[in-house]
């Protein structure tokens, strides 16, 4: 959500709940205490660079992929990355990416349950014959070996909420939490909806 050289804090003007703050990769994924990056991708490797990612809307899933990438990179894999929007089926937009991958690339597909399962075969199909890696995110799980699941817990919200938040602000943990539970858990529309209530509060 913030990255080390842009911080809410070092604005206190702007809102902590803005786009560039909560963004995949802003923020590193919170792992538990017992697992980190360095470590999925070492289970990644030993499943033949193949594996997805589960959870529920706005539970991580595309924040855990911008954290693996960087160890992908050190593993001298070259992630070529799609994320599919609502209603995308198929990857026929995303053939010039997919065209790049070899034995020496991992294809990562963002949203992957949105696809048809003609087409989600078709992909594994032509990652095979690529000798290319494979990681999917999905609701639920699609057959692939599993490599985390993810899932939000009011631990992990509030400490979120602790790296995003100014010394001084109109919003806390009591908001958090009433935001979570009116979106379904969904993190990612909690802080949306949060960033809606310190503009509210902010103008007063």
């Amino acid at each position: 959500m913030a990255s080390a050289g842009e911080s809410p804090t070092n604005s206190p003007q702007s809102n902590p709940f803005s786009t560039r703050f909560i963004q995949p990769g802003a923020i590193s994924y919170l792992f538990p205490a017992n697992v980190n990056a360095a470590q999925l991708v070492e289970r990644l490797a030993k499943n033949g660079w193949w594996g997805e990612i589960t959870g529920p809307h706005g539970s991580g899933k595309s924040t855990l992929l911008a954290s693996l990438v960087p160890q992908l990179i050190l593993a001298r894999k070259q992630p070529l990355q799609v994320t599919l929007h609502n209603g995308e089926r198929s990857l026929a937009q995303h053939g010039e990416t997919l065209a790049r991958a070899d034995a020496r690339t991992i294809v990562i597909v963002d949203g992957y349950e949105q696809l048809w399962s003609w087409n989600r075969w078709r992909l594994r199909r032509f990652c095979r014959r690529r000798q290319a890696g494979l990681i999917v995110t999905s609701h639920a799980s699609t057959g692939l070996p599993p490599l985390y699941a993810c899932a939000v817990d009011r631990q992990t919200a509030a400490e979120i909420l602790k790296r995003l938040l100014p010394a001084e602000s109109p919003v806390g943990q009591a908001d958090l939490d009433h935001a979570l539970a009116a979106n379904g858990q969904n993190l990612r529309d909690a802080l949306f909806e949060l960033y809606d209530l310190y503009e509210q509060r902010q103008a007063k």
